[in-house]
């Protein structure tokens, strides 16, 4: 199985995303603005609630859904171990497909946090 390089995946979905933005604007704003309610901080922090939401991603196994929400976790400051412990109970609740999709988590984590311990 060749390794998928997740932010150069990540940055084709936003460009995609972009075109779907175009062609279906009320739907993508509403979309957008069901997110960023979602995610505001209140009594669970972003990072918290990015994490959660890679759960869900890698137990629902959206590949999208993991490389948008890797990627914001990592932003958030998430640890390798925060990750570890997030893609523990996506398995529980998710059984063996679900442990599948985490090690795609793990991959995507891996590859955008890269950068962030080199320029440390």
């Amino acid at each position: 199985m060749e390794t998928r390089n997740w932010p150069d995946f990540t940055r084709g979905l936003s460009a995609e995303l972009r075109n779907l933005r175009g062609g279906a604007p009320e739907v993508m704003k509403a979309f957008a603005a069901l997110a960023q309610s979602a995610l505001t901080a209140g009594a669970l922090d972003g990072k918290t609630k990015e994490l959660i939401a890679i759960a869900v991603s890698v137990a629902s196994r959206c590949d999208d859904c993991i490389a948008f929400h890797v990627k914001a976790a990592v932003d958030r400051g998430a640890t390798r171990e925060e990750i570890l412990e997030t893609l523990g109970m996506a398995i529980y609740m998710g059984a063996g497909r679900a442990a599948m999709y985490a090690s795609h988590a793990l991959g995507a984590y891996s590859q955008f946090a890269a950068p962030k311990a080199d320029a440390a």
